[in-house]
């Protein structure tokens, strides 16, 4: 089980720790604007909107899913494909900021998801 990652969130004092995917103590008083002004991960500062910061746990629970159900395909060659398929596909749109965009490639994942999930149901009966 990987470690929590606990981050600071900048300037506006409160502490988060990112467990499996989740949020966990969070207590953050929000700027005037709405936003929160940044928040400190291993890779330096980025400014994200609470729906971002949602949105983006949305995207790796997605991708969490589609990694473990092709852990299921039976043929190493289509796993490798597959998986290369995946990480291509979600490392194309990580620049994407458009929400109504990023719900659609959300909505779309699932759906694949799911076709992957019935495929392999029907193999294996």
């Amino acid at each position: 089980m990987p470690l929590p990652m606990t981050f600071k969130l900048h300037g506006v004092g409160s502490w988060a720790v990112l467990r499996g995917g989740e949020l966990w103590s969070l207590n953050v008083p929000q700027s005037p604007r709405g936003q929160l002004a940044a928040v400190s991960l291993d890779s330096g500062w980025t400014s994200l909107f609470p729906s971002q910061f949602l949105r983006r746990q949305q995207v790796l629970q997605l991708y969490r899913k589609i990694l473990r159900a092709i852990r299921e395909v039976p043929a190493e060659a289509d796993r490798r494909y597959l998986k290369d398929w995946a990480r291509e596909d979600f490392r194309r749109n990580k620049d994407a900021t458009d929400e109504d965009a990023i719900r659609m490639m959300i909505t779309q994942g699932n759906m694949q998801l799911q076709e992957l999930q019935r495929t392999l149901k029907l193999a294996k009966s």
